[in-house]
């Protein structure tokens, strides 16, 4: 550093420090919504309904990510507005382990597929078994069932696991029947039979199939990873992006306050002893 530059200079580029501080911003205030829809959605619900099928509860997954959200966005906030360099990092190490996870899930998920669709078969035996005790996973389901035209998980006498669906209590009116969202519902129909269901599970596949959806989702489901799999490179691609302009804003501007402290030290050095 040959040249001693003016004490006003700063290599510290106002542009990428606010940007970085705008960027973690958003997405600050995107956590704080994700969370706060979180706990709406946990407290407006029966404690013992939603212990009942915690590892599936669509609320605690928003809680999670919007805490982890908030943690991240905050260290890159304050750092990038106070010039922390300990911040900053703690931002990109966050931002790098999070974008090798996601990496190395879609790698082993592509890779163990059998293995991912075996868990995908448990997750759903599990939210089947408690489609009565969660208002927003039976909401859920029925969404899910209704858009891919789908019933149960491998089939729809998936649904005798369900304690009220189950054909071994014949004095319950649902026994042997399927949720309505299985049933196949013509464009005419402008109010649907809650009760098309019922008995379904006593009949053939053929049989079975002319009122409901007999398949189940899982292969639904993917058939329709495979005929999406554009959309899906899409979505990957636009979760990776915001994550890679982070870290190559914050690795930017930790270089230019290294560079700034360098400066500052030069000055000092100098102003003390011209020689």
């Amino acid at each position: 550093m040959g040249k001693r530059r003016g004490d006003d200079f700063s290599y510290v580029s106002p542009v990428v420090k606010y940007v970085l501080f705008l960027f973690n911003m958003i997405f600050w205030v995107i956590s704080l919504i994700l969370v706060s829809i979180g706990v709406y959605a946990r407290m407006t619900k029966h404690a013992e309904a939603a212990m009942a099928c915690l590892t599936v509860d669509p609320a605690i997954l928003l809680m999670i990510v919007g805490t982890l959200m908030f943690l991240i966005t905050f260290c890159g906030c304050i750092g990038s507005l106070r010039e922390n360099i300990c911040l900053l990092q703690t931002f990109c190490i966050c931002l790098t382990v999070i974008f090798l996870l996601q990496l190395t899930a879609g790698i082993l998920g592509f890779v163990f597929s059998d293995k991912a669709r075996g868990k995908v078969n448990e997750v759903i035996t599990r939210a089947i078994i408690h489609y009565r005790d969660d208002l927003d996973l039976q909401n859920l389901i029925d969404f899910g069932q209704k858009e891919f035209s789908c019933c149960g998980g491998v089939s729809y006498k998936d649904w005798s696991q369900n304690m009220y669906f189950n054909c071994t209590d014949e004095r319950s009116r649902e026994s042997c029947a399927v949720p309505f969202s299985c049933c196949l519902l013509s464009k005419q129909e402008t109010v649907i039979n809650t009760l098309c269901g019922y008995g379904m599970q006593k009949l053939s596949t053929n049989e079975a199939g002319e009122s409901i959806h007999t398949s189940g989702c899982i292969d639904k489901l993917v058939n329709w990873l495979h005929s999406n799999l554009y959309l899906l490179g899409g979505v990957a691609l636009g979760l990776a992006v915001p994550q890679l302009v982070g870290l190559f804003l914050s690795q930017n501007l930790i270089q230019q306050i290294k560079d700034q402290i360098q400066l500052q030290q030069y000055n000092q050095k100098h102003r003390v002893d011209p020689w």
